[in-house]
Parts: structure tokens; sequence; C-alpha cells
């Protein structure tokens, strides 16, 4: 099994933090607008909203896995809800490399997989080193050839 690059608990843990500053926003217009809130309570939500983010940026980065097995795709991930995927080669469609701009400034990039069907049409491995994408999305374009010309015989 092949874990993600480390630098992805840094997205994860940003991730965490805009959604705990948002939270706060809230919380202040809430204050304002419509009822008093005690500052220690809102200080006390948005800390726990950050500290919470922070746990769950690690705990996803310990048990996010991927493994190229002999007919599929396979994945573990999830933290609340532990998700495991088998993403068979012969549904395969196209596999993009994509990168956003805070992925490109972390020197990452992800890798998404197109299947067949409209059910979870579509897997991501994220936090992959761009080398480390390219050559994941290579081989596994490699296979979903070598599989669909095995299936038509």
């Amino acid at each position: 099994m092949e874990s993600l690059h480390s630098r992805i608990r840094l997205l994860w843990i940003a991730q965490g933090a805009i959604t705990a500053i948002v939270l706060g926003i809230v919380l202040a217009a809430v204050d304002r607008w419509l009822t008093d809130v005690p500052t220690a309570v809102m200080a006390g939500v948005v800390g726990l909203a950050l500290v919470l983010g922070i746990v769950y940026a690690v705990r996803l980065y310990q048990v996010w896995q991927f493994e190229l097995q002999p007919d599929a795709l396979y994945l573990e991930r999830g933290v609340v809800t532990f998700v495991e995927t088998a993403v068979p080669f012969v549904r395969v469609q196209h596999v993009d490399t994509q990168f956003g701009p805070i992925e490109r400034a972390l020197g990452l990039s992800s890798v998404v997989v197109y299947t067949a069907g409209t059910r979870n049409a579509d897997v991501r491995i994220p936090g992959l080193t761009p080398d480390r994408a390219r050559d994941l999305q290579d081989t596994l374009r490699e296979l979903a050839v070598e599989s669909e010309a095995d299936d038509a015989v």
C-alpha cells in the first residue's frame, strides 16, 4: 500500500483552518445582528473547530492509502466513515492529473480516474508529487488499455 505525500496534511489543515475562520465570521454576524454570543463561547467554538480540523487532517493522512493490484486500483480512506474502493482497470475511461493553485504551491498533484457508470464515476488520489502523479497516470492508462484488450478476447 502506498501513502500520500506528507505535505497533503498542510493542505487539509489549511482547509480546516478556513472552515474555523468562516465559523467565527458566522458567529460574529450572529452576535452582531441576532443575539449576544459571549466572546468566550465564540473563541471556544472556533478553537474547537480548529483543533478538530487538525486532528481530522492528521488522521486522514494516516489512513489514506492506495495500491495497484493485478486487476484494480484499490483505495482506503476516511476518518468518520472508512471507505474501501476497488476500481477495476477494465472500467477506467480516462485518467487526468490535476493541481490547483494551493497544491501547486505545496508541490503536489492529484490523479483523477474516471470510470464507466454513474455511481462514484470518478476517484481522486490527492497528495502526490507531480512526478509520481504523472507516473501513476501513465501506469493506469496502460493497465486500462491492457485490461480492455484482455476483456475483448
